[in-house]
């Protein structure tokens, strides 16, 4: 994308938000948990960049998940911090590619702490592979239509004469 004089970029007061200190483990560990309690706000941003194709203009967006990921990450903190340490160190000691398997009992201890204290349950391993419909209050953005030239060279008539093809179909590549 060129930028021209046109073109507004956002302050960096705008773009300043604060960031999800975690490791990579630990953002595993919490992913269920995560996707399910800030499906809103993920979906709301998603929509927002693949509708508008502007990244510009989802910046509140951005910043709503981001905030609902600290909050979650903050209430885990809050209420099961020691059942979620001990599943993060799992995941990161367990296996050299973090999988799942080697720590079932701690998911488990963590998932019911989860629910008991955050009345969440974990979502089933294909809850974010269904289809979904997600209901906003933003409105639709205008379609645009096929782009039009004044000066494209007109189509040539139907009733013109087509040669006979020199080396066979012409449809062969048609496929």
């Amino acid at each position: 994308m060129g930028i021209t004089d046109d073109v507004t970029l956002p302050t960096e007061e705008e773009l300043t938000v604060q960031e999800v200190n975690l490791s990579g483990p630990a953002l595993k560990a919490g992913a269920f948990h995560l996707g399910k309690a800030c499906e809103f706000e993920n979906n709301e941003f998603i929509l927002c960049r693949n509708e508008l194709k502007d990244p510009r203009a989802c910046i509140n967006e951005g910043k709503a998940t981001t905030n609902c990921a600290l909050n979650f990450f903050r209430q885990v903190k809050k209420t099961c911090a020691d059942e979620f340490m001990q599943y993060v160190n799992c995941l990161d000691k367990s296996s050299p590619d973090q999988k799942f398997l080697p720590c079932r009992k701690t998911q488990g201890v963590f998932d019911k702490c989860v629910k008991d204290n955050l009345g969440m349950e974990r979502p089933p391993y294909d809850y974010f592979a269904r289809v979904h419909v997600h209901k906003t209050a933003r409105p639709r953005p205008p379609v645009e239509g096929p782009a039009v030239y004044e000066d494209a060279t007109p189509g040539l008539p139907e009733d013109t004469p087509r040669p006979e093809a020199k080396y066979g179909s012409r449809y062969i590549f048609m496929w």
